[in-house]
């Protein structure tokens, strides 16, 4: 199939599967960074029915924080792509239009500039993963030592901001442009899987402009205060990375070559908070939730879903199996969901939330053959990830005097897949590879864990003997592939 997707080839489709907008009539009116599977299946979904509804121009541009290939995958489609919701028995698949273009973070930074110094760019939105914040996994601010960061500071201290090697950098710099040239108000929205998301990315925004060079600092301080919006978010949609099969079924069922499809349960969510400065696309037409308060939602997401997804990963990798499906159709799969959730529930705010309801849909939802969520994209990220997603709720129950055997189970699978070998024994990667696979050397395993709890800033629960005597005790059968629950 010769015949690539893009603009001039959309009237080759099927009424059913061509855009909700004609892409040529929309604006760029968001910048977005983060151009991965995720973004595509989940905000860019929301915007273009929320552009289609409501007659509004809403356009899109994304940016590419690393990697130039997806930039140059999506050009060379007119940034279409198209989205299929994976359900049993089969799945609908419809293209997107509303990203209109696609630029490199540091390629092509004097537009990325341009752009949110606009007063046309109202908002700005993120998915660049927990790595993409560059905080001190310690204190959760903005980590001055990172390489990349000295060098954004650095940048600061000439004058130039367009050099900026990471998000958090090229995202302030170009705040900064803005405030210097119209002042105008904007939203700035994370959309990653964070506790408190919002706050953790002003925490790093405002971290950037008190440790730069700019003598505004102070003003842009002050502007940052009063017109930009950092709201917090939830954001719901298993999307798994695509394949070359994926790739292969959806230019089978466009009629059309699609190089960069994306592929989900029908499953989305999306809750907002109410705080925003500027214009923003109108969401809630597509079924967003605009809340007074996220957090209990973002709690109750994170701690639930994203905490169990993590616990199937590292089981399901004990065990040999290979998606979050296969997991769950485990004899331990279904028991470990609902027992961790009963576990870490305790912790959640007395907020209205339907606690057993969300359990029984996140059941029905992992356990989707059509999904194929594969438990190492899942474990990969384990030092950023479980900080969020397991230790608050682990430090609060231990507080308050309660048993935690299978936050204890769920620890001592993730500690037994940052074994060794290779880079990590079954196959995940890690930023801190390195330095995990360190503290297996020369060490009994009581030992290990503890290390590997300082190592990713949880000291405290290194020196709760009892915690890591429970967790090396479940060492030995896990490195077996038995699940003991």
């Amino acid at each position: 199939m010769s015949t690539m997707l893009n603009r001039s080839t959309t009237g080759e489709l099927g009424p059913e599967m061509r855009p909700l907008v004609d892409p040529g009539e929309l604006q760029p009116r968001i910048v977005h960074f983060g151009l991965g599977a995720f973004h595509r299946a989940h905000q860019a979904v929301y915007t273009e029915a929320a552009a289609a509804r409501s007659a509004q121009p809403w356009g899109i541009v994304a940016v590419g924080p690393r990697s130039a290939a997806p930039v140059e995958a999506a050009r060379a489609q007119d940034c279409l792509f198209s989205v299929t919701d994976r359900m049993p028995g089969g799945g609908r698949i419809r293209v997107v239009g509303s990203v209109l273009d696609a630029l490199m973070m540091r390629a092509d930074a004097e537009r990325i500039d341009r752009l949110i110094a606009s007063p046309e760019v109202t908002t700005v939105t993120m998915t660049v993963t927990e790595k993409g914040y560059s905080r001190d996994p310690g204190t959760g601010l903005l980590n001055t030592a990172d390489p990349g960061v000295t060098a954004d500071l650095t940048a600061t201290a000439v004058g130039d901001p367009l050099p900026m090697r990471t998000v958090v950098g090229r995202l302030t710099a170009s705040l900064a442009t803005r405030f210097r040239a119209s002042g105008a108000p904007v939203n700035v929205i994370s959309c990653d899987n964070a506790a408190r998301n919002g706050a953790a990315l002003a925490a790093v925004v405002r971290g950037f402009v008190e440790a730069s060079a700019w003598p505004d600092r102070d003003a842009l301080l002050d502007w940052l205060q009063t017109s930009v919006a950092f709201p917090c978010t939830v954001v719901d949609r298993i999307v798994p990375a695509t394949t070359p099969e994926d790739r292969a079924a959806a230019s089978k069922a466009l009629g059309l070559r699609d190089e960069t499809p994306v592929a989900g349960e029908p499953f989305r969510q999306w809750v907002l908070e109410d705080r925003f400065a500027a214009e923003r696309p109108p969401w809630e037409l597509d079924g967003a939730l605009v809340v007074p308060d996220a957090g209990p939602h973002q709690l109750m997401k994170l701690r639930l879903l994203n905490g169990s997804h993590s616990i199937l990963a590292y089981l399901g990798l004990a065990a040999r199996r290979d998606t979050v499906a296969d997991a769950l159709g485990s004899d331990w799969g279904e028991r470990a969901v609902r027992r961790f959730a009963a576990e870490v529930a305790a912790t959640l705010p007395e907020a209205g939330l339907d606690v057993a309801g969300y359990v029984d849909a996140l059941v029905e939802r992992f356990g989707n053959p059509a999904i194929g969520h594969r438990l190492r994209q899942i474990g990969s990220d384990g030092s950023l990830k479980i900080p969020e997603r397991w230790f608050p709720a682990l430090r609060a129950l231990r507080a308050g005097g309660f048993a935690t055997p299978v936050l204890e189970l769920a620890l001592a699978a993730w500690v037994n897949a940052t074994r060794p070998g290779g880079s990590q024994v079954f196959g995940t990667d890690d930023p801190a590879a390195e330095a995990l696979a360190r503290c297996w050397r020369g060490a009994a395993e009581p030992a290990v864990v503890a290390r590997l709890l300082t190592a990713i800033g949880a000291a405290d629960l290194a020196e709760d003997a009892g915690l890591v005597s429970a967790v090396a005790d479940h060492l030995p059968a896990l490195r077996a592939g038995r699940i003991e629950l």
